[in-house]
């Protein structure tokens, strides 16, 4: 199939997509969009409004827009938020034996970046009364400004997603939240989202960047799957079912095998095809093997 210059269509554009940024929250004192109440946050006096706002967006790091730092119980040390915390102390340069990541919700200090007080987990500062994020989570400890993001929380999941809850819905056999446009439509596999990326092998249920839901059922990164398009390779990693409609790229191989001479008119193999599972018995061909039911060329010979 490599030989074959054909434009296929990005499966992943074809799929559901899903941006899974695993943290979690509650709604707190937000109304939906992510605004403040202005009457009232957290029982504070509507006069405290600026107070609120004071700093924000302009603190926290590449992963969180946030007004405060976290110490991580593990080790004792001030990070701007756990994904910082991951990134040093689980790194290749540190030793193995002492390398750890920081569990979300076992973070229990947060030190406000405007006055620097380090409190309990709270949105809301104690001592200067700054808001330090307009995203709060008290069970997993997320605080966050940006949001743009349109973090909800999924219970099933029992963790934050971004993209807003009415775009997404969560499926309780694949154990995760996939796009709407999938709710009628995606195959279902058991813990689809519970397992590594075939290709990077990073953990999918917990990954930040972008998932796609296959045909089959399997899950895998986008950009992954993109590499795996640029290397010709249109089949599932783990079943080997077709990624994307292939429908004219066996066209395409239909007319080119046609041009070609076949020496091999009295031999018959035995293929079991990829993508809807019928076993044929077909003329063996040194390139690919048609299988008699679906007429997919994804086949293997049994």
């Amino acid at each position: 199939m490599g030989a074959l210059d054909l434009h296929l269509e990005s499966a992943s554009a074809q799929h559901g997509q899903a941006k899974l940024n695993v943290e979690e929250y509650t709604k707190g004192s937000l109304e939906s969009g992510g605004n403040y109440k202005k009457e009232k946050i957290n029982g504070s006096d509507p006069d405290d409004f600026e107070k609120f706002e004071k700093g924000i967006m302009q603190y926290g790091c590449r992963h969180y827009r946030r007004r405060c730092r976290i110490r991580a119980p593990c080790c004792n040390e001030i990070f701007d938020c756990r994904h910082c915390h991951n990134e040093v102390k689980n790194s290749i340069k540190v030793d193995t034996l002492r390398r750890h990541e920081l569990p979300r919700q076992e973070v229990q200090q947060v030190i406000c970046s405007l006055c620097g007080t380090e409190q309990e987990v709270r949105q809301v500062c104690i001592n200067c009364g700054v808001c330090m994020g307009k995203y709060f989570c008290g069970l997993c400890k997320l605080f966050d400004d940006d949001v743009s993001k349109q973090q909800y929380h999924c219970n099933g999941c029992g963790i934050c997603r971004i993209g807003g809850r009415e775009n997404f819905f969560h499926c309780s056999k694949c154990g995760c939240c996939y796009s709407i446009v999938l709710k009628n439509s995606h195959a279902c596999v058991e813990g689809a989202m519970h397992h590594d990326c075939p290709i990077c092998f990073e953990y999918l249920f917990e990954s930040t960047n972008d998932v796609s839901v296959l045909p089959c059922g399997h899950t895998i990164h986008v950009k992954c799957l993109k590499e795996m398009e640029e290397h010709c390779q249109f089949a599932c990693p783990l079943c080997s079912k077709s990624v994307c409609d292939m429908s004219k790229a066996w066209e395409r191989l239909d007319m080119e095998l046609a041009t070609l001479s076949d020496s091999y008119d009295d031999k018959m193999v035995r293929i079991l095809c990829n993508d809807c599972g019928a076993i044929s018995e077909v003329q063996f061909h040194l390139i690919a093997h048609k299988c008699q039911n679906c007429k997919s060329y994804n086949t293997r010979q049994i």
